[in-house]
């Protein structure tokens, strides 16, 4: 039990609702991340624009010879602002102007002609968090033009911060919905489930309406409905089956123990026992038949056919030369008409389908008339028609001929005819070879057909 549960599928609630949750955490994630990166690049061009501004003036102060107005030149562009740094270098490395502020670690830092996004850097000074760059002017100085971003990193911070509860609440907000909506979802299962269990032998008429479940339920309803039809039907017939063999079987049962317990009742001579013997043997005789007849169409009902070449003409000939002797002594001729038809099939099923189809023409034949066997096939089908003479079968009995123990006559049910399954072994023995039966009886005559797939050339 414990290794079954183990390798229980996850729930159909579970998956849904991981899934939505993994989803939307990463969806907010990446959004969070965007708005955060976005917000950064919005600071960080902000400072670029003004260290551009700035370095307009401090390139335009370094064209200048007079050192004098050079210094009042970078100090204006500079003005009292704390939060901006300014350190200019001559060719060689001396220092020619100082702002206020630390000093950064800007020396390997490569020089550009113009403050570019790329070329921004970030640096730790003084306890502070400063955003720069590193230019040349054209004369050759280096110039390090810096802003303190403090306030920028904090901000960030915060709206991380933020975003990471929000990100997190909505997780958790996104899950719970999710489960909330895949309970409801599973509602109409749930209901249909009960109702499945409500469905017993009893009731196995019942149905579900497939208009009174969401749309993509009604494919499952369906086919459980469909499902639940065929059960049904199977119920159904076993049952008729069942009252079937028990009717079947109570007449010579009791005509077995009747004649027992007659020959019981008093002493009598050894041919009077031997005659009793002799009728309980065609009874049980009879009794055997009859299961044997069961037990193959029980087989054929999950049997896999073979696939042997069978010419039908061959196995008809074969079969008239085994009936010759009876159909002579019941005064009934035996023609085949047609030619070549070939199937792909198992020949010992397809043999006894045409036997049972010509023992019971010659049965119901009339003396002096003629069993005609015709045979036809063309490049989807192949026909095989059994007629006889004799009298007309009431239409109302047609369509269930086929039927197991259903005879047209219940009168002669002792008067050596079979058990009534000779028919319903051919439908099924047909069937089993995707193949259809039908019969038709008019102006005396009556015929048994069966068409079955013509084999597939090359």
């Amino acid at each position: 039990m414990r290794a079954d549960a183990a390798r229980r599928p996850i729930s159909l609630a579970l998956r849904v609702t991981v899934l939505v949750g993994l989803s939307t955490t990463l969806l907010l994630l990446a959004f969070a991340w965007g708005v955060e990166r976005s917000i950064e690049l919005h600071f960080a061009r902000m400072d670029l624009d003004s260290m551009a501004s700035t370095w307009r003036s401090v390139d335009a102060a370094l064209i200048l010879r007079d050192p004098a107005q050079r210094q009042h030149r970078l100090r204006d562009a500079v003005g009292e602002r704390s939060d901006l740094v300014l350190r200019v270098r001559d060719a060689d490395g001396r220092l020619l102007f100082a702002s206020g502020g630390p000093a950064l670690p800007a020396a390997g830092v490569p020089a550009s002609r113009t403050p570019e996004l790329d070329a921004l850097q970030l640096w730790q000074a003084g306890g502070h968090s400063w955003r720069g760059v590193v230019l040349r002017a054209a004369g050759g100085e280096r110039v390090v033009l810096a802003r303190a971003i403090d306030f920028h990193l904090h901000y960030l911070e915060r709206l991380r911060s933020a975003l990471w509860a929000g990100t997190l609440l909505a997780s958790l907000i996104s899950v719970l919905l999710a489960r909330l909506a895949v309970q409801q979802g599973n509602a109409p299962l749930r209901r249909i489930s009960a109702r499945m269990r409500d469905i017993g032998s009893e009731h196995l008429d019942a149905r579900i309406d497939p208009a009174q479940v969401p749309v993509e339920l009604a494919d499952l309803v369906a086919a459980f409905n469909a499902m639940l039809e065929r059960i049904e039907r199977g119920y159904e017939r076993l049952r008729g089956v069942s009252v079937d063999i028990a009717h079947e079987l109570r007449t010579p049962v009791t005509n077995l123990r009747t004649q027992t317990q007659v020959a019981l009742s008093r002493a009598r001579e050894v041919d009077a026992y031997r005659e009793v013997l002799y009728s309980n043997l065609e009874e049980f005789e009879r009794m055997s038949a009859m299961i044997s007849d069961m037990l193959f169409l029980a087989q054929t009902e999950h049997a896999q056919p073979a696939h042997d070449d069978v010419e039908l003409a061959a196995e008809v000939r074969a079969l008239f030369e085994y009936f010759e002797a009876w159909a002579d002594e019941q005064g009934v001729a035996l023609q085949l008409r047609g030619g070549d038809a070939r199937v792909r099939g198992d020949r010992t099923m397809l043999r006894r389908a045409l036997s049972n189809l010509l023992r019971n023409a010659v049965h119901h034949s009339v003396r002096g008339a003629a069993v005609d066997v015709t045979l036809a096939a063309d490049a989807q089908r192949v026909r095989v028609e059994v007629c006889n003479a004799g009298a007309a079968i009431a239409p109302e009995h047609l369509p269930r001929l086929f039927e197991r123990f259903y005879r047209a006559d219940s009168s002669r049910r002792r008067n050596g005819e079979g058990a009534g399954l000779g028919l319903a072994i051919v439908k099924s023995i047909v069937e089993l070879h995707r193949g259809t039966v039908a019969v038709r009886s008019a102006d005396g005559r009556t015929y048994f057909s069966f068409e079955l797939p013509a084999p597939r050339r090359g």
